[in-house]
């Protein structure tokens, strides 16, 4: 059974995007090493999963960049979470409508090899986390304070600490695996 992965940036104060919805606060804490495992975590999975919004942006963007990162995100198969999305056109990606959770279970079981890479924006990942199926959490903490913006955290949540990683930029990446969820 494939796990799934929810990789997020965050910022100090434990927000993974402002406001205002810039995303110049990802820079912070840049560095070859961080890079290296961003495009690792990204290279390994098995399949990308996204919501709506997130695939848009990525859609446009990835099909004509040449950057470390568009080799796996062009060549990985994608699945978009999505009600309202009723086409997609970029690489192998696949629309799964319905409820999430069962989705996503159907997904753990149905994909062979590597993981299930789950790309936020905030409300997708909350509504992952809210299924109780993510089976680790990547976490890259930015060495950047934004005092306000989107959390993907509304409720208590135990995790069990699994690596930290120091990286010369000054970011820090934590993963965590979660207990699984109590029936």
């Amino acid at each position: 059974m494939a796990a799934l992965v929810l990789k997020m940036s965050v910022s100090l104060d434990g927000y993974v995007a402002p406001d205002d919805g810039s995303s110049d606060w990802l820079a912070a804490g840049g560095s070859d090493d961080a890079l290296e495992w961003t495009v690792e975590t990204v290279s390994n999975a098995g399949a990308h999963l996204m919501g709506a919004t997130t695939y848009a942006v990525m859609a446009a963007h990835w099909p004509s960049d040449s950057g470390p990162f568009s080799k796996p995100m062009n060549e990985i198969p994608k699945v978009v979470l999505s009600e309202s999305l009723t086409s997609a056109d970029w690489g192998e990606t696949t629309i799964s409508a319905g409820d999430l959770g069962e989705a996503i279970t159907r997904l753990k079981l149905e994909r062979p090899g590597g993981y299930l890479l789950a790309h936020g924006g905030a409300r997708f990942a909350r509504s992952l986390v809210a299924t109780g199926l993510i089976d680790e959490y990547r976490l890259l903490v930015h060495p950047v304070v934004l005092g306000a913006g989107e959390r993907i955290f509304r409720a208590p949540l135990t995790i069990e600490p699994d690596s930290t990683t120091v990286f010369s930029g000054g970011a820090v990446a934590h993963v965590f695996a979660a207990h699984p969820r109590s029936t």
